[in-house]
């Protein structure tokens, strides 16, 4: 018989109406209630520790590389040669660890609305930023990701939207409009690349994820869903690649891996040439459901997170 200790309680993380993923919480190590969202840390066993915010499953550091390596490495591979990078919420500092991967980096700025949520991370999720906040390149910003990006046009070569998801109740549901990607468009230098985290896209919930990519292609010139399986999430998650310079779809994966031989200190799990191809292919239905789609999200209609909501 084993001698682990069962757990003390399970958090349900409802994937749609009908389907529910629990995760087991074997020691809560913070709970608190920030000023904008309800926070834990938890030890969760199999995937180690865990970020949950207003009930919504963020990351564990038994997986995390999945989605953060995921979400970072196109938009860099992409440019080529970044140097000034912002990150848009990040609050695990797990997004910044990526980009400071890069040798060419000289400035990356993260911008968080919640410190409180910045600080439990610092202390407690050392797996993920891995020193990261003691980078000189970094500068961590406690404002509005709005008024930021406002101030500050045509500063970047690469934008990361790491945002929490666009529940009603939480900070960041106008976060994920036109509005909103114009302002980022705007930050961009020319021949930049902004990455959004664009929710789930398993058939019954990649709803919203069709509707942005609507969104930013009514900014953008260019843009490009990918999507990668991250276990812990308990759905395929969906990301937007968007520019107004050329996407290329079909990289050839010997010249990406001499790229990040140069360009990089090499330190990925799941990232390289032949990874970047694969995630750079969606599939038909996906690829289906964004050419029909036609919504596009503003300020006066901003999407609203829901496991009920249904593709056409």
């Amino acid at each position: 018989m084993s001698d682990r200790k069962p757990p003390i309680y399970w958090i349900a993380d409802y994937l749609t109406p009908d389907d529910v993923l629990y995760h087991a919480i074997h020691k809560v190590i913070l709970h608190k209630r920030t000023a904008y969202q309800e926070m834990w840390i938890v030890d969760c066993g199999t995937y180690g520790k865990g970020l949950i915010l207003d009930g919504i499953w963020q990351s564990s550091t038994g997986d995390d590389f999945l989605y953060h390596e995921a979400l970072v490495q196109l938009a860099c591979v992409q440019h080529g040669n970044p140097q000034r990078a912002l990150v848009l919420g990040g609050g695990e500092g797990a997004t910044v660890r990526e980009l400071l991967k890069w040798k060419t980096i000289e400035r990356v700025v993260m911008v968080d609305l919640d410190r409180e949520v910045v600080e439990a991370c610092k202390e407690h999720l050392p797996e993920m930023h891995q020193g990261s906040f003691d980078d000189p390149r970094l500068d961590l910003v406690i404002q509005d990701a709005v008024d930021y990006l406002e101030s500050s046009p045509g500063e970047w070569d690469v934008i990361i939207s790491d945002l929490t998801d666009p529940t009603e109740s939480g900070p960041s549901f106008k976060l994920f409009t036109k509005e909103y990607f114009e302002k980022a468009r705007r930050a961009l230098r020319p021949g930049g690349y902004f990455l959004l985290q664009a929710g789930p896209v398993s058939p019954p919930s990649m709803a919203m994820h069709v509707r942005l990519v609507s969104t930013l292609k009514a900014v953008f010139q260019y843009t490009h869903s990918y999507h990668i399986h991250v276990p812990v999430l308990g759905h395929p998650w969906g990301f937007i690649l968007a520019s107004d310079s050329p996407i290329n779809t079909r990289p050839d994966p010997e010249q990406v891996d001499r790229l990040l031989a140069e360009k990089t200190n090499g330190q990925f799990k799941m990232f390289d040439g032949i990874t970047l191809l694969g995630l750079m292919q969606s599939p038909k239905h996906i690829r289906e459901a964004i050419a029909r789609e036609t919504t596009v999200y503003t300020l006066e209609h901003p999407p609203v997170f829901s496991t009920q909501e249904l593709p056409k």
